[in-house]
């Protein structure tokens, strides 16, 4: 240690971890071998609704960064065994800078977030962030930035989530916590100019509300109720459950939830249900749209999403983990999207829950993991293509500040902050390493248009 140099854990962590893997060598796309993108998503496709992979595909090959945000298990099984510092962290698992958005805090206010937690789990913390800083990227790519314009927006991003988790360990773990961020703090964010972008886009997430599913999704049955109405192939009517059945799981939701959501609950029934096909990663696992009523008539709309197992562990070899709770050991999925979902927002949808459930779809009906949230409940987004390039910028930085913010509650943080140090050598490591998998990324995404042409895989598009 040096004359002068106070010691603190995070110093002390650091020098540590930099003996194992000097920042610069963050900057090092190291591959697999035996690397087959296309392979990956074929494995993901077997245990999918079949009728709904060639959408899947479809999604995917619309752009690069539409494939991109397909790609989390492609990505995990890259990182699985290239050099980390292994420092965990509650991890999001899939952090591109399309899962951030708006959504409605139990208060009502409009705050913005991370808000997909599908593949979340434990993982070293570079992980979300490279998805992140490559997702800028690729993103920067598709809105016609320069190369030297997306590898600064991509060091704005990395540089960002260095100095807001430095930020944030400077404060007690409870102030940490409680930060927020809402509507006027992601105008600051953007400048004046970009005042407007989110003021449009805040109108337009306050409007995604169960009254609004209503008046669109729904119509009166012949019998006087509420019924869905069905638009093929992305909202229909199947026989997976039995009202009774989608009943049941119903109650076993509501042990999962606090006591007084639950106990709000207790008023509603299940009045009808379908298919929904949603996202793009996520097309083909099974999603319900379901309809409760309460007793004054009222309508609340929950989604009900099947939780495979995260790519986390199924393609990047982490253990299978609920976060925040070490002992449980019969991990249901739904759980895990929960607990992460928990610690990592800052204010999260009190409707959030889980079951073990089956697939409805299957003569076996095997065990599948679902986890429950409200839906369209004020979620929006800020779309890349509505930002000039400094506000793109801005937006990039933004994300990681609130990715920062989420991995600043893992105890790992202040060992991170030691490592990653006040130098922007992290940064430049991590814009280089995002060009080289932007790279890569668009060559898989060839690969895929090549594998549809020749048969190897179906796809639809227009879905």
């Amino acid at each position: 240690m040096g004359i002068g140099e106070r010691w603190s854990p995070a110093s002390e962590a650091g020098r540590l971890v930099r003996k194992r893997l000097p920042r610069r060598d963050l900057a090092d796309l190291v591959l697999p071998a035996d690397r087959d993108p296309v392979g990956v998503l074929e494995d993901q496709h077997a245990s999918r609704l079949q009728d709904l992979v060639p959408v899947r595909v479809g999604r995917m090959l619309q752009s690069p960064f539409s494939f991109y945000r397909g790609t989390a298990a492609i990505m995990a099984a890259d990182l699985r065994d290239a050099p980390s510092t292994e420092l965990e962290v509650v991890s999001c698992g899939d952090a591109h800078i399309s899962n951030f958005g708006f959504f409605a805090s139990p208060e009502r206010a409009l705050v913005f977030d991370l808000n997909d937690f599908d593949e979340a789990g434990v993982a070293p913390w570079e992980w979300d962030v490279r998805r992140l800083t490559t997702s800028v990227y690729i993103s920067g790519r598709d809105i016609g930035l320069s190369e030297d314009g997306c590898r600064d927006a991509a060091f704005a991003a990395a540089d960002a989530y260095r100095e807001m988790l430095r930020n944030f360990c400077s404060v007690s773990s409870r102030e940490r916590y409680y930060t927020r961020v809402d509507t006027s703090s992601v105008a600051r964010h953007l400048g004046k100019k970009g005042e407007q972008t989110v003021r449009k886009a805040a109108k337009k997430a306050r409007a995604r509300t169960s009254e609004r599913v209503l008046q669109r999704l729904t119509t009166i049955s012949v019998h006087g109720g509420i019924r869905i109405v069905d638009q093929p192939p992305v909202l229909r009517h199947v026989d997976h459950a039995t009202l009774g059945e989608v009943t049941d799981l119903f109650t076993q939701y509501r042990t999962t939830l606090r006591e007084d959501i639950a106990f709000l609950l207790e008023q509603y029934r299940v009045v009808d249900f379908a298919l929904r096909v949603v996202g793009v990663g996520s097309v083909g696992t099974r999603c319900y749209l379901i309809a409760v009523e309460g007793p004054t008539g009222d309508i609340l709309f929950l989604q009900a999403k099947e939780a495979p197992p995260s790519v986390l562990a199924t393609y990047g070899g982490r253990p299978s983990l609920v976060p925040g709770r070490p002992g449980v050991t019969d991990i249901v999925e739904g759980h895990r999207v929960v607990a992460a979902q928990r610690i990592l927002q800052a204010n999260s949808d009190p409707f959030v829950g889980w079951i073990r459930g089956w697939a409805g779809d299957s003569a076996e009906r095997h065990r599948v993991d679902y986890y429950w949230r409200q839906f369209r409940d004020m979620k929006g987004s800020i779309e890349p293509d509505t930002l000039n390039p400094d506000q793109f910028r801005s937006y990039g930085a933004l994300c990681a500040s609130l990715l920062a913010r989420a991995h600043g509650q893992s105890p790992a943080a202040t060992a991170i902050v030691g490592y990653l140090g006040r130098s922007e050598e992290f940064a430049e490591a991590t814009a280089s390493w995002s060009a080289a998998y932007a790279d890569l990324a668009e060559a898989d995404f060839e690969q895929l248009r090549r594998a549809v042409a020749s048969g190897r895989l179906p796809a639809e598009t227009g879905v």
